[in-house]
C-alpha cells in the first residue's frame, strides 16, 4: 500500500493463547472506531487523522488449543511444531531485537517463554515483521504508535524490556522521557501501574522492543486485568474492563502525530 498523509496506529493483541481478553479489548476499540464515528467528536477526529490497523488475535491455533479440550489449558504458545521437543513458541520472545540476549527467555520447547529456533522462526511473528517493515515507505516507518494488549495485571509497560537502562544505544533520554511520559499519561486514566517494561522482569525478543529498536516506534503494552479468574475473567467483567482503557486508547493515538509533544519537544522532533 501506498504512504497516506495520516500517522499509522496500530493495535495488536492475543500473542499470548490464554489472555483471551485482550480479544474482546480488540473488538471494543475496533467498535469504537465505527460506531462511535460521526457521533463522538473525538473518534470522528481520529479517525479522519489516523490510518488505525487492528490485530484482534496474533494466535488463533494457541487460543482454540486453549479453549477446546474438556477443560482450560492454560496454554500460552502458539502450536508449531518443534522437531524432537514440545510443540509452540512464545510469540512474544520470537521478535528479532536482542533476540535471546538476555536471560530474558528460554531455550527450551518445554518453556512456555520458549523464544524458537530462531528469530522470528513463528509464522505469526513473520506476518508482523512484514506488515510493519511494508509500512516503511520512502525511508519513512508510516506507524509511529503501537498498542499490544496483553493480560492479566493491570500495568502500561514500555521499552526497553531486554534490559532495566533507561537510556541505551537507540534510546535518548528524550525518547526516555518521551515513552514514560506517555505511559503514565495513560495510567492516569485507567489506574493501571505504568512501569519500563523490565521493570516487571527481563524478556527479550519481544514486540515493544523491536518495534523501537528497529523502527522507533511508540509502543505500549497494556496489561489487563484479571481480578480473581485471572486469565480467564468472567464474561460480566468484559464490557467494563474494556471500557476502562478507551481514554488511554485515544490518548495514544491522539498523539500520534507526534509523541513528543507529550514532553513539549515537537518542534524539535517533529517538524
Amino acid at each position: 500500500m501506498p504512504p497516506t498523509a495520516e500517522p499509522e496506529y496500530l493495535i495488536t493483541s492475543h500473542h499470548h493463547a490464554r489472555e483471551h481478553l485482550t480479544v474482546e479489548m480488540a473488538l471494543y476499540l475496533l467498535h469504537m472506531f465505527i460506531d462511535e464515528y460521526g457521533k463522538d467528536e473525538r473518534v470522528t477526529k481520529l479517525v479522519n487523522e489516523r490510518e488505525i490497523w487492528v490485530v484482534p488475535s496474533l494466535n488463533p491455533d494457541g487460543s482454540e488449543f486453549d479453549i477446546s479440550g474438556s477443560k482450560l489449558a492454560m496454554w500460552r504458545k502458539n502450536r508449531q511444531p518443534n522437531s524432537g521437543g514440545q510443540p509452540g513458541t512464545d510469540l512474544n520472545r520470537n521478535y528479532s531485537h536482542k533476540w535471546g540476549c538476555c536471560n530474558g527467555s528460554s531455550g527450551n520447547t518445554g518453556s512456555d517463554t520458549y523464544r524458537g529456533a530462531a528469530a522470528f522462526s513463528a509464522p505469526e511473528t513473520q506476518r508482523i515483521r512484514d506488515f510493519v517493515n511494508s509500512r516503511k515507505i520512502n525511508g519513512k516507518q508510516q506507524i509511529t504508535v503501537d498498542l499490544d494488549l496483553h493480560s492479566h495485571g493491570e500495568q502500561i509497560l514500555w521499552p526497553y524490556a531486554y534490559t532495566s537502562r533507561t537510556v541505551d544505544p537507540g534510546m535518548t533520554a528524550d525518547d526516555n522521557r518521551a515513552l514514560s511520559t506517555i505511559g503514565k499519561k495513560m495510567a492516569a486514566t485507567n489506574n493501571y501501574k505504568p512501569m519500563q517494561a523490565s521493570g516487571l522482569y527481563i524478556h527479550d525478543g519481544t514486540l515493544l522492543d523491536w518495534l523501537w529498536g528497529e523502527h522507533k516506534i511508540f509502543g505500549y503494552t497494556f496489561e489487563l486485568w484479571g481480578g480473581s479468574g485471572g486469565f480467564y475473567p468472567a464474561d460480566s467483567h468484559i464490557e467494563p474492563q474494556t471500557k476502562r482503557n478507551r481514554e488511554a486508547a485515544l490518548i495514544l493515538g491522539e498523539l500520534a502525530d507526534c509523541p513528543y509533544r507529550a514532553i513539549g519537544k515537537d518542534a524539535e522532533y517533529c517538524k
